[in-house]
């Protein structure tokens, strides 16, 4: 007969009581760790996406719910660092594969705005409410070149309606529209001031499936400015020109150099 071996059942050593309280108190931490996660590590986040170009100072909150002042630099070592006036605060509410933002900038929005950032296989999608903002433009200057040459100053004045934007294969599809007024815009580099206002607009088709189009047109004033733009692929593809108004050519020369290649009394802008 085989000699049964091993220890009888009555002898087999009890599992730890304590072992279920440890896991369940390492997930309750964990838990609570993503709920409670501070605004600064949000903070951090922004700021290696874009590359050090989008920075949230003196964040205070969570990551969930918070505010922190917005600032716009050319990225690391800069030194052209713009900061909004104010605070700039947050609600991101989580769902799957998705994530819904709310925000409002103190000075420059007088209700919230929503977005919803939804993810899928090799797609994203973003959808913005419709609503209307004003911000100053010396912010501009904080990203770097050109923005810190022409020292612009003025109000950016931006409404959307139906605003959605579509990654799929490396292709970017629009569709409602996204309208910037530049109001008033003066510059560093001319005596005139203002020198006009512009308008650039940037429509989609219902269906989203054409390319999306960018126009710049001038609303007034004596430095004229027209072009047009699409996107192709991951890359904008633009073509315009500045001109200046009769009386106005001495005082726009020197913007008119920078700002693009001169052909005759013409400034030609091209970008991509």
């Amino acid at each position: 007969m085989a000699r049964r071996t091993g220890l009888p059942p009555s002898a087999a050593p009890a599992r730890s009581p304590w072992r279920p309280a440890v896991w369940g108190a390492c997930l309750g931490l964990c838990l609570a760790l993503l709920l409670w996660a501070p605004a600064r590590w949000l903070a951090w986040g922004v700021g290696q996406a874009s590359l050090g170009q989008i920075q949230l100072h003196q964040a205070r909150g969570t990551v969930w719910q918070g505010s922190a002042q917005l600032v716009l630099s050319g990225g690391a070592g800069s030194r052209d660092a713009q900061a909004l006036p104010g605070r700039l605060q947050w609600q991101i509410s989580p769902g799957w594969m998705s994530l819904k933002l709310q925000f409002l900038a103190d000075c420059c929005m007088q209700q919230p705005a929503n977005a919803r950032l939804q993810a899928g296989l090799s797609t994203l999608q973003l959808q913005l409410s419709d609503h209307t903002s004003t911000w100053p433009a010396a912010l501009l200057s904080g990203l770097g070149a050109p923005w810190n040459t022409l020292q612009a100053a003025g109000q950016l004045q931006l409404h959307t309606e139906a605003l959605q934007l579509n990654w799929a294969a490396g292709r970017l599809q629009l569709q409602g529209l996204a309208k910037l007024d530049a109001l008033n815009m003066s510059s560093k580099l001319s005596t005139l001031q203002p020198m006009g206002s512009y308008r650039i607009q940037l429509r989609g088709t219902p269906e989203g499936s054409a390319t999306p189009d960018l126009q710049l047109s001038t609303l007034q004033g004596p430095l004229q400015l027209q072009g047009q733009g699409q996107w192709v692929g991951q890359r904008l593809r633009f073509t315009g020109e500045a001109s200046a108004q009769e009386g106005s050519e001495a005082a726009l020369s020197n913007l008119l150099n920078i700002i693009g290649r001169r052909q005759g009394t013409r400034s030609l802008l091209s970008l991509g």
